[in-house]
């Protein structure tokens, strides 16, 4: 099947979040372009999100890069950004990053994809909004994560079980996300990969993947 493509925006971020990525740096704040692209490409401005209503949403968080300047500093480049509706930003996208965060706290530690899905986002303007700066930017229409949570330890990869845990979530772009906790966007991986076209968690066995694939998240918080 075909899947759509998008500008401007990540198709799709991963990172490792443990307690030795987490400590005291202050959020810096320092939004802007990704210099590194290559040439030709269109590098996003902080101000291409301006009065759009949109948010300038982070897919790695930066309260997941604590431990140095250098760390936060490198998650506010555009290129870690998407047109988020600021409902989804900060309150239902945001309280997933801080659950996460929480388990990592707990002495676990995290595995995590996040990305986004088809365009048309709903934001604090209203009205369903397909592209910013001129159609450089996408406004995606989903929002999706994938959560692995591992008890901190040695040698991750052999240590991901059938058991071990899986959050994959689903979240629709639009100011009205929060009327919903973000449990209730849980899906499976398997309904991941037939939205996006990735194959995830490619590195495990596939006996493993298909366990972990195959089911929603439905542990209680």
């Amino acid at each position: 099947m075909p899947f759509p493509t998008i500008g401007g925006i990540p198709n799709w971020v991963s990172w490792h979040v443990s307690s030795t990525w987490i400590g005291s740096v202050t959020r810096q704040d320092d939004f802007r372009p990704d210099t590194r692209l290559p040439a030709g490409w269109y590098r996003v401005k902080p101000t291409d999100y301006a009065n759009s209503g949109f948010d300038r949403g982070h897919l790695c968080p930066s309260a997941d890069r604590t431990n140095s300047v250098a760390d936060n500093s490198a998650t506010f480049l555009m290129s870690n950004m998407i047109p988020q509706a600021p409902s989804n930003n900060r309150i239902t996208w945001e309280n997933l990053e801080s659950y996460t965060r929480k388990s990592v706290e707990d002495g676990n530690e995290a595995y995590v994809i996040a990305g986004v899905y088809g365009s048309g986002g709903i934001g604090s303007n209203g009205g369903i909004t397909h592209t910013l700066a001129g159609g450089k930017i996408t406004v995606p229409a989903y929002t999706w994560k994938i959560v692995l949570v591992l008890q901190e330890g040695d040698n991750d990869l052999s240590r991901i079980m059938p058991s071990t845990r899986v959050i994959a979530v689903k979240m629709p772009n639009m100011q009205t996300v929060n009327n919903q906790p973000w449990t209730f966007y849980r899906v499976s991986v398997d309904e991941l990969e037939v939205l996006t076209g990735y194959d995830f968690l490619s590195s495990l066995p596939v006996s493993v993947q298909a366990v972990l694939e195959g089911k929603a998240d439905d542990q209680p918080l």
